[in-house]
């Protein structure tokens, strides 16, 4: 077992099982969760007796609903240097999961969120369930998608990853699958089920063996999102936030005006940051260009008032009204924008 009572990590048989054991907040990841689970994942990649490696999220709530964005709100601007660190660490775990070289499940099970979704998303074989539920909510906290999301996002089908960026909106695990998150959707009640069979793998096991093991308990279910598919396609193809709005508001639609409602919520500066990093992503050669750009963005982030306000709006005081500066999208500027992309000396690859 682990050291870290955040992390319990083990081995069943041939299977490396790390669980993230922090229930009554979600899995929220803290500095220390990511030095740990990164310290896990490399000793059982070396590992000739480990088959696969399998995550969950201890609970009955979700896998990980996100980075502690507290632990970086109580420290504030004054020491971006942690900030930094978490980031760095963060970032070269996702990078590390998405080249493993072991069949990598994770099970979506519950709240997947954030920095739960780059610790599952980027994996061999990704698991959804009925009670899964996911986003990259990062627009209403001042932030952008992150944890490699704006490569996930971009290279989503049609518009559906920019809808998802911007708006920040939750989606059930049939939509994920849909938007290339997961693989596979198990019914919940089919989980110990899942993990007794995964046990039970040499540690010769290849990843057909592994995606066929889940494919035996696996269900085909129809994606919801795929019914607005032409709709987001029209509104979310251009290249401006403020076209888009234009876009929504001469459709409508009920779902039009539900998606207007909810990106009136989100911080102007971040969606703007969040679009064109998206558009960037499309061109990016791999997953690690993109994380080296969110990592240099994160230094504006860190530095920035938004955030802040953000955090403090959805996560400390929770009155859910943040004071969003400038409070438009016609407020902000090219230059704002382009300030969260200059590349940093601190390179992460």
């Amino acid at each position: 077992m682990s050291e870290s009572p955040d992390i319990l990590v083990e081995t069943v048989g041939a299977l490396g099982r790390v669980r993230l054991n922090r229930p009554k907040a979600l899995n929220s990841l803290t500095l220390e969760m990511i030095k740990h689970l990164a310290a896990a994942l490399k000793r059982f990649e070396a590992d000739p007796a480990v088959g696969a490696v399998l995550v969950t999220g201890e609970g009955e709530r979700g896998l990980c609903a996100g980075g502690d964005i507290r632990a970086l709100y109580e420290r504030g601007p004054r020491d971006i240097g942690f900030g930094g660190e978490f980031f760095r660490d963060e970032y070269r775990m996702n990078a590390h999961i998405a080249a493993y070289a072991k069949p990598y499940v994770a099970i979506m099970d519950g709240i997947t969120m954030g920095g739960g979704v780059g610790i599952s998303a980027h994996g061999s074989v990704r698991v959804v369930t009925e009670r899964t539920r996911m986003a990259m909510p990062e627009t209403g906290i001042g932030f952008f998608p992150d944890v490699g999301g704006t490569w996930l996002l971009s290279h989503a089908p049609g518009e559906i990853g920019t809808f998802m960026g911007l708006t920040g909106d939750g989606f059930g695990g049939a939509d994920a699958i849909y938007a290339g998150f997961a693989d596979h959707f198990v019914p919940s009640d089919r989980l110990p089920a899942l993990y007794e069979a995964l046990a039970t793998l040499p540690a010769t096991a290849t990843l057909a063996d592994v995606r066929g093991v889940v494919s035996r308990l696996a269900e085909t279910v129809p994606a919801p999102m795929a019914a607005h598919r032409a709709e987001i396609d029209a509104a979310f193809a251009h290249d401006e936030v403020e076209q888009i709005v234009a876009a929504l508001k001469a459709s409508g639609s009920a779902f039009a005006q539900k998606t207007l409602a909810v990106m009136a919520q989100k911080s102007p500066t971040s969606m703007k940051v969040t679009l064109r990093m998206l558009r960037l992503a499309r061109h990016d050669e791999s997953l690690k260009d993109s994380l080296e750009r969110e990592f240099a963005a994160t230094h504006s982030v860190l530095a920035s008032d938004e955030f802040y306000e953000g955090v403090r709006a959805a996560v400390v005081d929770k009155d859910r009204t943040p004071k969003w500066r400038p409070a438009t999208l016609e407020e902000v500027s090219a230059a704002t924008v382009e300030a969260y992309l200059r590349n940093s000396p601190d390179r992460l690859f």
